[in-house]
């Protein structure tokens, strides 16, 4: 029988040893400690690891987190939504995004050209370069081939973007597959509308991706998920381990509610009722705000791992 066990500040206390207090803290920091071990064992059982996020996490000082996820090889496939690959290319080419404020005047905001994130900005200025960049590289990457799977269209972004902190272009040099279900959403999908009007033959083949990912693994893989946040990334990635029995870790960090029937609030037992995750996973969800928990949880993972 494990006991509430109080938390006690050191002076130059580490990242490490502060969550292992967390251990037999109680309320979510035990969940937050669980989750950190659960990494560290898939990392240690050669699970191979999806790491899932939405387009908000990249929109803040977490796409460099990111990008350090696939450099020190806690991801295998990564998937994502269209605004983290927009966002991720953005910065990659210098924009800047402003630290803003949650209780903004939004009208006087889109007078001003500036698009609002929680308290995050993003100019029209940004996008347009965005939307000229795109419609380059889609002109030369045209004449490579005209029909795209997602994850190579997105490693050829990737390789030319050459900034350490874009995600994009740290699994493109380590060769690891990005995803992105949705990709027709968003300024990206726009700019292939755009495009497609002047080459009718170019296409991103979205249903190979699918089988593609399937294929990425076998019943005989252990298998684990990084899913921060829900949407299609978490679902796309849980949905395709179904046909390989399931994955055998999984950790969520979720701000979504579990009696909502959404998936992103869905936890980590609800998964195990479609086969998702398998009946004896290791698995954990973690419910707060992913900003403040995955640099913690990462910082752990890097340690114990001496990463």
């Amino acid at each position: 029988m494990d006991f509430i066990k109080d938390i006690n500040y050191s002076k130059n206390i580490t990242v490490k040893d502060l969550i292992e207090q967390y251990d037999n803290s109680g309320l979510q920091a035990s969940n937050l400690k669980k989750a950190a071990e659960i990494i560290v064992k898939m990392k240690t059982n050669g699970a191979k690891i999806y790491l899932t996020f939405t387009s908000n996490m990249a929109s803040s000082g977490l796409r460099g987190l990111f990008a350090q996820t696939i450099e020190k090889g806690l991801a295998d496939i990564v998937i994502t939504t269209t605004g983290a690959i927009e966002e991720d290319i953005m910065k990659a080419i210098g924009e800047k995004f402003i630290l803003g404020s949650f209780n903004a005047d939004d009208v006087e905001l889109n007078e001003k050209g500036i698009n609002r994130i929680g308290n995050i900005y993003v100019t029209n200025q940004s996008y347009e370069k965005f939307e000229a960049y795109m419609q380059k590289f889609l002109t030369e990457i045209s004449k490579k081939q005209k029909v795209w799977k997602t994850p190579d269209f997105l490693k050829e972004i990737g390789l030319i973007l050459n900034d350490k902190n874009s995600f994009l272009y740290q699994a493109a040099i380590k060769n690891i597959p990005v995803y992105n279900p949705a990709i027709t959403d968003g300024a990206l999908g726009f700019q292939f509308f755009l495009f497609k009007n002047k080459q009718p033959d170019f296409q991103i083949d979205v249903i190979n991706d699918f089988k593609d990912l399937v294929f990425q693994v076998t019943r005989d893989d252990q298998k684990g998920i990084i899913a921060l946040g829900g949407g299609t990334s978490k679902h796309y990635a849980i949905l395709s381990s179904t046909i390989s029995g399931g994955m055998d870790y999984a950790v969520y960090i979720t701000t979504a509610r579990a009696d909502s029937g959404s998936s992103s609030g869905s936890t980590t037992n609800e998964a195990k009722s479609w086969g998702k995750i398998k009946s004896n996973s290791d698995a954990v969800t973690v419910n707060g705000d992913v900003s403040i928990i995955y640099p913690l949880v990462f910082s752990y993972v890097c340690d114990k791992l001496n990463l």
